[in-house]
């Protein structure tokens, strides 16, 4: 499979490492040298997808002219979802399917499942109230993650209707690390993903990217794995 990588940072190129391995050939690989404004995608070789782990602006300008090419797309990056809606109608007129998560580890996947059926097991016990914890490394420009927010808004999703107070720490080398936690008067529950290696978000997104061809419309990383 013919992989296109957007964003060549940290993320791209570990991708970059692991896709021979998992059956992907990558064809080209942007980043803010060769592709500002999306200048470098058109004179691209043509690929079965794209990943992107660039910057959320870039993002807007080059899912567009990904779209335009019939390139489907693998987004990793956080911080355009203010224009998710115009993006949603782009790829709803074009021939391609997008996979979009905050957090492309499987593991965390699941983990949002679980924390959804917590969080619909106490919403009937409004003494209980919630709170949720994340840590990563000092680089990290968005606080609180896009990972803490979808666990957030599963929470909520699933009925939990008391305020769920979230706390942000960014500091060394942490990969990510989210708590969730439920306090009664007398008793509390925690549960926690830790991630050990950046390469569980690569392992999820080539999943995604080998998931998606033939496709059409927006998906997530719940579709790739068939949690609805």
């Amino acid at each position: 499979m013919r992989l296109l990588l957007v964003g060549y940072g940290r993320m791209g190129r570990l991708v970059d490492k692991l896709s021979p391995d998992h059956g992907f050939e990558v064809v080209g690989r942007l980043d803010d040298q060769n592709n500002l404004g999306g200048v470098g995608i058109a004179s691209q070789p043509m690929a079965d997808v794209a990943i992107d782990f660039s910057i959320g602006s870039a993002v807007v300008e080059t899912l567009p002219l990904l779209a335009s090419r019939g390139i489907n797309l693998v987004i990793g990056t956080t911080g355009w979802q203010a224009h998710e809606q115009q993006m949603r109608k782009i790829v709803e007129g074009s021939n391609i399917g997008v996979v979009v998560a905050s957090n492309f580890s499987l593991g965390v996947a699941l983990f949002e499942k679980i924390a959804e059926e917590a969080a619909r097991l106490f919403a009937p016990h409004p003494d209980y109230g919630a709170w949720l914890h994340e840590i990563h490394h000092s680089a990290k420009k968005d606080a609180p993650s896009g990972t803490a927010v979808t666990l957030k808004q599963a929470m909520e999703r699933s009925g939990y209707r008391n305020p769920i107070d979230v706390a942000s720490n960014r500091a060394g080398s942490v990969p990510g690390t989210h708590t969730i936690g439920f306090d009664g008067p007398f008793e509390a529950i925690t549960l926690t993903h830790t991630n050990r290696d950046r390469a569980a978000f690569a392992l999820g997104a080539l999943e995604a990217a080998r998931w998606i061809p033939g496709k059409r419309g927006w998906f997530t990383i719940r579709d790739v794995l068939g949690l609805g």
